[in-house]
């Protein structure tokens, strides 16, 4: 970038503190997919935009669908509004969305001639990316932070190979099991231009980043610690650890499907473990130790049932994960609540406003 942006000070950095596993006086919360379809007005705008891509390559329909869902709820967090794949879009792939179907790519990466013309991206392709960050972070002019995200190098490799979503991942694993040279060549570039990716949101004005390892959890024990969290790790060894303005930028990684696992992802050199609804967040506690700080995990299909289930089921999650962490001289456990993955299209928007109260009045009796 050719200058530093500038933004205005932050007023509420309880998600930041939790990150760092410091005290708060409240849990904080935001949702995987906050901005999405199920709102309406998110579906007003995509509309306008005439395609999924056409709103996610716009800075400002992409800053307005960012803000769409804290203009309707107390969210401690927004997230940057984009796909897990404009990077290997950026690689020439070409992505694209049909209407009520998933991402498809034009180009599949399925032999060795297709995975040595992969490198990693110059990122001016992806510039509308990093403007939007900086135009939502202005936008949001220090009501809560900005994440950035991008997908793992293992789930951006699951649709590279397959060319869209997969039901048995059998290309990618016909590959990971007959030409594990070429799995570890893609998730090697992959690896590198998330890292450089990720970087460049940081220098656009992105505070915290996520890792979606969306798919890690179709690998087999012994396979998820080679394929996957080997290149996670890549991409952290890589990562800036301050912002723009000078603050710590916390990581996050989330494996859908990880619980197996927790244990080796807590040797990881993140901030924060992201946890799907499997997982008990006391038992989770436990294993991965005081050096870091959890995220979920509730089941996004408890947002189906009538608010007072709602409010039951957020107790039980705030419970499970145990006494918040309260001395502000010192780190401890903390806990940033979330949907142990996406929310679904067909919520009701009205029953995310009973979830993101009840945590906060819970977790704020719990500190008394």
């Amino acid at each position: 970038m050719s200058s530093t942006p500038s933004f205005a000070p932050l007023r509420n950095d309880t998600f930041l503190r939790a990150c760092l596993r410091q005290a708060t006086d409240h849990t904080p919360v935001w949702l995987m997919r906050q901005a999405g379809r199920y709102l309406p007005e998110y579906c007003a705008t995509r509309a306008k935009a005439g395609s999924f891509m056409g709103l996610a390559t716009n800075v400002d329909y992409a800053t307005e669908v960012t803000l769409q869902p804290l203009e309707r709820y107390p969210l401690d967090a927004a997230i940057l509004f984009s796909d897990i794949l404009t990077v290997p879009d950026a690689m020439g792939l070409g992505l694209s969305f049909a209407q009520g179907e998933g991402p498809r790519f034009a180009t599949a990466v399925r032999d060795e001639a297709a995975v040595a013309k992969l490198a990693v991206p110059d990122m001016d392709k992806l510039r509308y990316v990093f403007d939007a960050v900086t135009s939502i972070r202005k936008a949001l002019d220090g009501r809560v932070p900005l994440i950035g995200f991008s997908g793992s190098p293992w789930t951006l490799a699951c649709y590279m190979v397959e060319g869209a979503g997969s039901d048995d991942y059998r290309l990618v694993k016909t590959m990971l099991y007959s030409r594990p040279d070429l799995m570890h060549k893609i998730l090697q570039v992959n690896a590198d231009a998330v890292a450089t990716y990720l970087n460049t949101q940081i220098d656009a004005g992105a505070q915290a980043v996520m890792i979606f390892d969306s798919w890690g959890g179709v690998l087999a024990d012994g396979a998820f610690q080679q394929f996957s969290l080997a290149y996670t790790a890549r991409v952290l060894a890589q990562l800036k650890h301050t912002g723009v303005d000078g603050q710590v930028v916390p990581r996050i990684v989330f494996t859908k499907g990880g619980g197996l696992w927790l244990e080796e992802m807590g040797q990881l050199d993140c901030d924060v473990l992201g946890l799907d609804w499997t997982v008990n967040l006391g038992k989770a506690r436990a294993l991965v130790g005081a050096h870091k700080a959890l995220q979920g995990n509730i089941d996004p299909n408890v947002l189906f049932a009538p608010p007072a289930a709602i409010e039951a089921e957020v107790k039980k999650v705030l419970e499970s994960f145990g006494a918040p962490h309260r001395d502000p001289a010192t780190q401890g456990p903390t806990h940033i609540f979330n949907l142990g993955h996406g929310i679904s299209q067909y919520t009701p928007p009205e029953h995310v406003a009973a979830l993101v109260q009840a945590v906060h009045e819970h977790s704020r009796k719990m500190r008394k």
